[in-house]
């Protein structure tokens, strides 16, 4: 059975020299998750420095709290620059200082 009879994805077009550039970087995350009947269910934010970044991994950072590794959709443009300040995590009360990108995703269950 062919990929796209399932219903699988392109290839991704990864930006090798953003991917490059992102290496080392801080990542602040927000996840957003949605039951299937539209309501939040849960809020999930953390940081992390970025590892590596392939088509086939996706980014994946090395949490913040603990070290291990977290694995991120590869889009990279919906990594965006942050401003330079003070950044408090609600759901740990951590604080991160001048991240490098912000990124947040919603995550919605299937009814």
């Amino acid at each position: 059975m062919s990929n796209e009879s399932r219903g699988a994805l392109p290839p991704l077009d990864l930006d090798d020299a953003k991917a490059a550039q992102m290496i080392g970087k801080l990542v602040l995350v927000g996840v957003t998750r949605f039951g299937g009947d539209g309501q939040v269910q849960g809020l999930e934010q953390f940081a992390g420095t970025v590892l590596r970044v392939s088509a086939e991994e996706g980014l994946v950072l090395a949490d913040g709290d603990d070290g291990h590794e977290r694995y991120l959709p590869p889009m990279l443009d919906q990594y965006l620059p942050a401003a330079p300040g003070e950044y408090q995590l609600r759901s740990s009360g951590v604080t991160v200082i001048d991240p490098d990108y912000l990124s947040t995703r919603e995550l919605h269950a299937r009814q």
